[in-house]
């Protein structure tokens, strides 16, 4: 008996935990990035959600597996102390589908980003409506990839300066191809609100599958004239929807 009642206590006491979250204002962001990339093009985000006065934090993911990937995220998760806005760029999008289950998540922004259901993979969205002609990724010997560097600026940045691509380009995170193939065990997006950003002129993930995973999804969308990298190339307007997805999630 003395163990169903401590099971009861502790089962009370985490539902309370829950609700005292709901009810506090988000006021933290974590921002995951994709493939091929590190996460020092959310700078721009960074610095327009900072000056809003949100504490902001960025996820390093390695890139090295799925699993390595969701756990560099939740690892920057149990660093908040509060309710959080969790925020996916392309691949990044699988990652905090698998991640956003954590209770402090309340709410999660998909920026030009996959949003894969259980059972399903990054690659698997692809059979959808399948990749733009320029995005040519080029797998390794030891199973990872990087992008054509001949194609990497329309496939990738199209809008960004010249400068800007060649350094994209150039330092590009190559990624492993089973990370992408990784099927994933939960859909946070089932459980929690969730917001889309459109890029228009995305050039890694067509535009047409960008809506329809909204909508499969049930985000609230937003388009934005921009290419994949509309993170990078449009900071401002990909800001003013994760304050907006902040505010709507302490409603």
């Amino acid at each position: 008996m003395k163990k169903v009642r401590n099971a009861i206590l502790a089962a009370a006491a985490l539902v309370g935990t829950a609700a005292t979250a709901q009810a506090q204002p988000a006021r933290n962001v974590v921002l995951v990035h994709g493939a091929f990339a590190d996460g020092s093009g959310w700078r721009g985000v960074y610095d327009a959600l900072t000056k809003r006065g949100y504490r902001v934090s960025v996820v390093q993911n390695p890139l090295t597996s799925f699993a390595d990937d969701v756990a560099a995220t939740k690892r920057v998760l149990d660093r908040q102390d509060g309710p959080t806005i969790l925020v996916g760029h392309s691949y990044g999008g699988s990652v905090i589908t698998e991640a956003g289950v954590d209770n402090k998540v309340v709410g999660l922004v998909y920026v030009a980003a996959f949003a894969p259901d259980v059972g399903q993979s990054t690659l698997d969205q692809y059979a959808e409506v399948p990749p733009p002609p320029n995005f040519v990724p080029e797998e390794t010997a030891d199973g990872l990839a990087f992008l054509n560097k001949d194609k990497f600026k329309a496939g990738f940045a199209a809008d960004a300066s010249d400068s800007d691509a060649a350094f994209l380009r150039d330092s590009q995170v190559p990624v492993a191809m089973a990370a992408l193939g990784a099927k994933l065990s939960v859909a946070a997006w089932k459980q929690k609100p969730s917001w889309a950003v459109v890029a228009t002129e995305d050039g890694a993930i067509d535009p047409k599958l960008l809506r329809s995973t909204a909508r499969r999804i049930g985000a609230q969308t937003v388009e934005v004239k921009g290419s994949h990298v509309v993170f990078l190339t449009q900071p401002q307007a990909v800001a003013d929807v994760i304050d907006r997805a902040a505010k709507s999630a302490d409603r």
